[in-house]
């Protein structure tokens, strides 16, 4: 072809001759069977009745999954003890099968005919495992890489098992996801062995050219994984810039209540007899019997790392002091215990009625709730650092209130107790100077960990509390941060876009990032506000905890119990990806089919899956 001013029309012309149809059904038809043979009626039959064998067979197969899938979702072991056909332990699995069978005729049918292929042995089943897992990941790694930005959340167990687990976080059209990957066995608990371990995983789920998506990495704190130097987080940022470190803030919380606690000798006395109720109850059944009895109500046991369960201690003391003083007098007047607990249920009589004991019971009444409500907002999936930002900020004052009606509160203590004073209660200025000092330890702590620098200032962009005073002062500073941080952002439309918004009073009602985010896309605003829905992206992506992490490993502690121990690590993985991410299974309509085509091409098999 040399003429290519009439290239296009002899193109034309071309695709109507006879050689160029010829030649394109040849192509069509290369590799196949000749259309005399596939027209002959002999070989339509074979296909159509070689094709209702795999309907057949995908049908079985698919409520064999769905039994699977069911005793994945609920943790329940798949084996049972014993699985011949007169075996009355035959396991959860082999049982539910059953009872599928029961209300399928096909599959009643195939239980009791079937020679080459019944579909319940253990080989069958870690196949079935081994695919529902790939196809799971394979939908997970789909959603990250059509997502803008990826943050993951990494912890390790704390046993001999060195079990570290990955959780990626990331948005998913409006809704933010939060999703389990795998638990990774380690050589080592060393930031080099979890950062080798991790950049695997990572070079699997974004490739080269993705490596800008990876904009947080969140980690519970210990010196291995925020290490500035040679810790896991630095090690992951060499490798990608843009991955900012996030210290998980519910174990902040915990550091600041244990700071406030701990240092102050009066105190961690006050709590340490505080779990000597629990204590005294719980070594005995008898003495719980009278506890049920006389107070109706059970004590928690206090937690070092979980200081919900401290607060409950508090409030339960707090409401039903009346009732154990009753129940310590019954335990002393009984006559059926021994001397040693008739003693301890005296002292625990008087640490009641004593004053000071009581005064800090009170104060700690009052701060409780207000760590127990930012705890419960740490522990959601959808939360972001605008609306964590706003939360501190409210915390902080709810404890300035407190701090500021500490010396009411000692009045009101002295003046409403009955007991004469005793030689070595403390005095009033002491009481108000312990309490006071409590309170300032907290703020204290909570400004210097709580603090919004470096990328986290960019929450306070488009909080929107602050966007009055924006209007007449723009936070310079703040974007100057926030583009430094992040240089894929443009930073002069963006300025444009927040001062439109910060003058425009509809939008101080949105309550977090995540609240403006899904306006702008139920709206059609994307477009009008695209570097501040990029920046929105980025705040909501961003993860302030590795709750969604600790969830995961109460997970494992039900997965793999001492009566499982032996299972292999792709088992285990399968086991618990069916547990954490049911939901996302549900929503998958074409999963069993996706997992049937992985089973059939995993290997040569007798029974036929594939269609003609």
């Amino acid at each position: 072809m040399r003429d290519l001013k009439h290239f296009t029309e002899k193109c034309k012309k071309h695709e109507f001759c006879h050689s160029h149809l010829n030649n394109s059904m040849k192509l069509n038809l290369f590799g196949r069977l000749s259309i005399a043979k596939q027209l002959d009626e002999g070989y339509r039959i074979g296909i159509r009745k070689h094709n209702e064998e795999v309907q057949k067979n995908r049908h079985i197969l698919s409520r064999i999954m769905d039994c699977v899938k069911f005793c994945g979702a609920f943790e329940l072991a798949l084996r049972g003890h014993d699985e011949s056909e007169n075996s009355d332990n035959p396991g959860i699995f082999r049982g539910l099968v059953d009872v599928v069978a029961s209300l399928d005729s096909a599959l009643n049918e195939h239980l009791e005919s079937a020679t080459v292929f019944k579909g319940t042995s253990k080989t069958v089943q870690n196949e079935l495992l081994d695919c529902m897992l790939s196809v799971v990941k394979e939908q997970i790694i789909s959603e990250v890489q059509s997502s803008d930005f990826l943050s993951i959340q990494a912890d390790e167990t704390m046993d001999i098992s060195t079990q570290t687990q990955l959780v990626l976080r990331y948005i998913n059209g409006a809704n933010v996801e939060e999703r389990f990957f795998e638990f990774i066995p380690l050589q080592s608990a060393t930031a080099e062995s979890i950062a080798v371990a991790l950049k695997e995983r990572l070079a699997a789920i974004l490739p080269g050219e993705q490596k800008s998506k990876l904009i947080c990495q969140a980690y519970d704190g210990a010196s291995v994984m925020r290490g500035a130097i040679s810790g896991v987080q630095k090690r992951i940022q060499d490798d990608y810039p843009n991955a900012h470190y996030i210290h998980c803030y519910a174990h902040q919380l915990n550091l600041i209540m244990q700071q406030a606690t701990s240092h102050i000798v009066k105190v961690k006395n006050f709590f340490s007899d505080l779990g000597g109720f629990a204590a005294f109850f719980s070594r005995s059944s008898k003495r719980t019997a009278v506890l049920d009895e006389t107070v109706a109500h059970r004590l928690p046991t206090a937690s070092n790392v979980r200081w919900n369960f401290r607060s409950r201690a508090v409030n339960t003391v707090f409401e039903h002091k009346d009732d154990l003083i009753e129940c310590f007098g019954r335990i002393r007047a009984s006559g059926s215990f021994d001397d040693m607990t008739s003693q301890e249920a005296g002292g625990h009589i008087r640490l009641l009625e004593d004053p000071d004991f009581n005064f800090f019971l009170q104060l700690f009444h009052r701060i409780m709730p207000h760590v127990d409500i930012l705890y419960a907002k740490l522990q959601k999936r959808n939360i972001d650092s605008v609306h964590i930002n706003t939360c501190i900020q409210q915390f902080q004052e709810n404890i300035q209130k407190i701090r500021d009606s500490i010396d009411a509160m000692v009045v009101e203590q002295r003046s409403g107790s009955e007991q004469p004073r005793k030689r070595r209660a403390m005095k009033e200025d002491e009481l108000g100077r312990i309490a006071a000092e409590v309170c300032d330890t907290i703020l204290g702590h909570t400004r210097e960990r709580f603090a919004f620098k470096d990328h986290l200032i960019s929450a306070t962009l488009l909080q929107s509390c602050q966007f009055e005073c924006y209007v007449n002062v723009f936070p310079e500073v703040a974007l100057a941060t926030t583009l430094k941080a992040y240089p894929m952002l443009n930073g002069r439309k963006l300025k444009t876009e927040l001062s439109l918004i910060y003058g425009t009073e509809e939008f101080r009602s949105c309550c977090g990032a995540v609240d403006l985010f899904q306006l702008f896309m139920e709206n059609n605003l994307s477009e009008v506000f695209s570097e501040t829905k990029t920046l929105l992206k980025i705040i909501i992506t961003t993860p302030m905890t590795t709750a969604e992490a600790e969830r995961c490993f109460s997970t494992l502690k039900r997965v793999k119990t001492f009566l499982r121990n032996t299972m292999t690590q792709e088992r285990l993985n399968a086991l618990a990806m069916l547990s954490m991410e049911k939901r996302l299974i549900t929503n998958m309509i074409d999963f069993n089919q996706r997992v049937i085509e992985k089973f059939a091409n995993l290997k040569e098999r007798r029974a036929k899956f594939l269609y003609k």
